[in-house]
């Protein structure tokens, strides 16, 4: 299977790069292909809504949304989210890229896909709006979800690792 992994998160060595690594892992140890696009450390426009691109593409950017991500993510066959939680939400680099989709929507429906969050906070609230974001997305883009990974708890690297959500998201890379 070809996966795409985009991560959301300005930490290169934090929370969600432990789910990212883990996941990927699982998913090569299963024989599957991955493709990692790090949002916060590429050259990345948001869209302008100028429609353009028709909904078919291309898009009037030439940054590497356009240039090295969006035709790999019409080739995949499922699409891993892993980000940080931010005020309830995805971080603004994953929502970005996310909001490109709307170049090939058509191309980018119909693929199955995981979504892969840490959050700080673990109150009840910490990840309702992401996970009605991921619902209402994975509906609209009619993919199937194959799984999430939630980390609540922890704010930092540590505190990740003396979890079992290290261990969750290579058990979801690996059962795909």
């Amino acid at each position: 299977m070809k996966i795409v992994v985009l991560t959301g998160s300005p930490h290169q060595n934090g929370t969600t790069s432990v789910l990212a690594e883990r996941f990927i892992a699982g998913a090569q140890d299963a024989g599957h292909s991955i493709f990692r696009f790090d949002a916060a450390f590429q050259e990345i426009h948001p869209c302008s809504g100028c429609d353009a691109c028709g909904m078919n593409g291309p898009c009037i950017y030439k940054d590497d949304i356009e240039n090295t991500l969006i035709m790999r993510l019409v080739d995949a066959d499922l699409i891993a989210l892993i980000s940080p939680v931010y005020y309830f939400h995805i971080s603004a680099q994953l929502k970005t890229v996310i909001d490109r989709f709307y170049s090939r929507t058509g191309r980018i429906s119909g693929k199955q896909s995981v979504l892969l969050a840490a959050a700080g906070s673990n109150t009840t609230l910490t990840m309702r709006s992401l996970q009605k974001f991921y619902e209402t997305l994975s509906g609209y883009m009619h993919w199937q979800n194959r799984g999430t990974v939630l980390a609540t708890g922890c704010p930092t690297k540590d505190d990740i690792l003396k979890t079992n959500y290290p261990e969750a998201a290579y058990s979801l890379g690996h059962n795909l």
